[in-house]
């Protein structure tokens, strides 16, 4: 049970990165606003000298544990374990694979990390980030016909690390800068093929986010168009006004998460992949 200091721990138990159970885990205890969770991560747990370790801090510190274990007798051991010290434990990927092996009539073929080997796919994200690092902030203008997605918007429009979050999709992204008085590049003006999607925001949400920023770079923010109201507000409606002259979709990430704004695009651009004449 949480303790009266409103927290609990939470040990996720891994025989690969433990990416899919901190996701999992996250995305749960976000709904419990009063109580907050101390996370215990283990990832590449695969013999039982490992799995020791793991249970004497469980055993130190109880409390939730989730795990994604392959290897059978080192999930019949952790959940011996638990039983025996009265904690809860979950497999999280346990009944998705019953439910897979019922449907298919085929069992797994007990691959750790099956999801992370160096295949196609992998290769297309590598592929993918390099050409959204290169192309970062309006850089090399003249690739922008090479990419998937190119994300303009002003300043603070979170741009980068949407860009970089789409790359981590295989999604080749491009980024270019919007900035009142200064030209478009013209290489973006006349591109067909990539998804161009503008982010913009609030002029109240951009102020303060440019605020802290400059508080962080310890610069003071005194009477600069940057967080000048009337100016900030000049950029917004520019902005704005260039999207609905080339007919670029509008999304508004003043109150969206990089995650929360990047599967909008992915849906934009799943959306026009399908509806697009084979080339």
């Amino acid at each position: 049970m949480p303790t009266s200091n409103n927290y609990f721990h939470l040990h996720l138990v891994s025989d690969s990165t433990g990416e899919t159970l901190i996701t999992v885990a996250r995305a749960v205890a976000a709904q419990y606003a009063n109580v907050t969770p101390v996370e215990h991560v283990y990832p590449l747990v695969r013999s039982q000298k490992q799995l020791d370790r793991v249970l004497d801090e469980i055993e130190e510190a109880p409390g939730i544990v989730l795990f994604t274990l392959l290897e059978k007798d080192l999930v019949a051991r952790l959940e011996d374990k638990c039983k025996q010290i009265n904690v809860p434990s979950l497999s999280i990927i346990g009944p998705v694979m019953q439910l897979f092996e019922a449907y298919l009539g085929a069992a797994t073929t007990g691959r750790v990390g099956a999801q992370h080997v160096l295949n196609a796919e992998y290769f297309k994200r590598i592929d993918a980030l390099n050409y959204t690092m290169i192309h970062d902030d309006g850089q090399h203008v003249e690739g922008l016909d090479d990419a998937d997605v190119v994300l303009v918007g002003v300043s603070r429009t979170s741009k980068t690390p949407t860009s970089i979050y789409l790359a981590n999709r295989g999604i080749r992204t491009a980024n270019v800068p919007l900035v009142p008085g200064i030209p478009v590049p013209a290489q973006l003006e006349t591109l067909t093929r990539p998804l161009v999607v503008s982010l913009h925001a609030t002029p109240e949400r951009l102020i303060q986010i440019r605020q802290n920023r400059l508080l962080s770079m310890g610069a003071e923010s005194g009477s600069d168009t940057y967080t000048d109201k009337q100016s900030v507000t000049e950029e917004v409606a520019f902005a704005r006004k260039l999207s609905a002259k080339h007919d670029w979709p509008l999304l508004d990430v003043t109150r969206r998460s990089i995650e929360e704004t990047a599967a909008a695009i992915m849906k934009l651009y799943s959306d026009r992949q399908r509806n697009r004449p084979p080339e």
